[in-house]
């Protein structure tokens, strides 16, 4: 789903979206905000590119990089929890990866991102692998959200 389509659908429902990114530093907000009328549903956008700032900002658990680190679906999931508190929106996404050149290890390669969609009464947390230079892991990553903040609006349908 595009996020034109993202800003109607949520503005149709009056749900509120907020995103915590890392590797895409900022591009979900910027897709999201480039669409006129996205204040009707858009109030938080934090980029929280360091283990600190996921820390501070979103009340991640120290414990929880430690043990799996800053690009993992347990990071992901507590970033998107603490958003949601945080921004009191009603979905919260966020977005954790390496979009390379470096970064990588052999367990944890460029192009791993995990993202979270998160409300009061839903959860997804994927895995993906996007293959290509920097620019296109982050791009890949930003319609991957989209996409994944779709199926939340379709399901929200039924």
């Amino acid at each position: 789903m595009d996020a034109k389509t993202v800003v109607e659908r949520l503005i149709e429902r009056n749900q509120t979206i907020a995103c915590a990114e890392s590797c895409t530093g900022g591009g979900l907000a910027a897709a999201i905000t480039d669409i006129t009328g996205a204040s009707r549903c858009f109030g938080y956008g934090l980029v929280t590119y360091s283990n600190e700032a996921k820390q501070k900002l979103l009340n991640v658990p120290a414990s929880t990089i430690n043990q799996h680190g800053a690009v993992s679906a347990e990071t992901a999931a507590a970033m998107a929890e603490g958003l949601l508190l945080l921004s009191g929106a009603d979905i919260a996404v966020s977005i954790t990866g390496i979009a390379g050149p470096g970064g990588s290890s052999a367990s944890k390669p460029v192009g791993l991102v995990f993202i979270a969609v998160i409300s009061a009464d839903y959860r997804v947390v994927k895995q993906f692998f996007f293959h290509g230079m920097r620019i296109k892991v982050r791009r890949s990553s930003v319609e991957a959200a989209l996409n994944m903040v779709g199926d939340y609006l379709e399901e929200e349908n039924i």
